[in-house]
């Protein structure tokens, strides 16, 4: 049954997505927990990567590079359209602190799924979150109206929690486990870790449903910026990293339109204002698409 699911785990995040919106009443239950799924998947994640190899990879200019594209750059053009569209200034801060957030830490095992640099991934994955702390500051700042009510001693501590916790873990069972006796142990746990990244589309979309049944057209008007916002993430990264070839432009594109916006929110919180959460849960649907799209253009696209 495991070896159904994470042969068919790509079509299967989307169809537990869809489930959530369909059973708002769960799918809210399972919320709360979520952050603590989140913990777990980290660490997880950090403990399965090699870690020598990894740092090398995090002292590279191309790693940060790509990570000030995929925060502030996408902040700056986000922002751009945002105020085209003359979006008011809860649904500006909510997009704004989207196109901030860091890249999902699920990403390197959709990026292994479909046979890409999945080091590369958690590399770009790792230096993006470190960002994090600047780049929603930075949001709040500039597109929060009137005084920022931010706790640091809370916000710091989840910092703690959420970044550097499950890096810390990584390096400390790195560094006092045999590597082989390592390896073996999480061969046999890694198989789980799709279950948690499962739980993040059905408890995320809950609240998009909410909106939807309170006000159906706005609800729309969400879920169409949200596929917006996709294709702007995903279209921007795969144009500029296009000239290094398909697979590398594909990692870079996928790996910036998947965003790690519980992340944000278990940091800062209702900082980013009542359309957060709703422009969270309408992003989840476009998002688990986009592996299986991801694919698709991994068999037409010419390097």
């Amino acid at each position: 049954m495991l070896a159904f699911v994470v042969r068919h785990s790509l079509l299967l995040m989307f169809l537990i997505a869809v489930l959530g919106f369909l059973l708002p009443g769960i799918s809210l239950a399972i919320f709360p927990f979520l952050p603590i799924v989140l913990f777990f998947l980290m660490a997880l994640t950090l403990l399965g990567m090699k870690q020598k190899l990894l740092v090398e990879r995090l002292k590279s200019f191309a790693v940060w590079r790509y990570a000030l594209l995929h925060s502030f750059m996408m902040m700056l053009v986000v922002a751009l359209f945002a105020k085209l569209l003359s979006f008011d200034h809860d649904l500006l801060l909510a997009v704004v602190g989207v196109a901030a957030t860091g890249s999902l830490f699920a990403t390197p095992a959709i990026i292994r799924a479909l046979g890409f640099d999945s080091l590369g991934a958690m590399a770009m994955t790792i230096a993006s979150t470190l960002l994090l702390p600047i780049s929603i500051m930075m949001a709040l700042l500039l597109f929060q109206e009137g005084r920022i009510d931010l706790d640091l001693v809370t916000y710091f501590i989840r910092l703690v929690i959420f970044i550097f916790g499950p890096m810390l873990i990584s390096f400390i069972v790195h560094g006092f486990c045999p590597e082989e006796k390592l390896q073996r142990v999480l061969a046999k746990i890694s198989p789980y870790t799709i279950l948690l990244v499962f739980a993040f589309p059905f408890g995320l979309v809950g609240s998009f449903r909410l909106l939807f049944d309170e006000d159906p057209w706005m609800a729309l008007n969400y879920f169409l910026i949200a596929i917006g916002l996709c294709c702007i993430f995903f279209g921007l990264a795969y144009c500029f990293y296009q000239r290094c070839g398909k697979a590398v432009a594909l990692t870079a594109a996928l790996t910036s339109a998947n965003r790690n916006v519980l992340l944000t929110y278990s940091i800062a919180g209702g900082l980013l204002g009542p359309a957060f959460l709703p422009m969270v849960g309408a992003l989840q649907i476009p998002t688990s698409v986009l592996p299986v799209i991801v694919r698709w253009l991994n068999k037409v696209l010419k390097d």
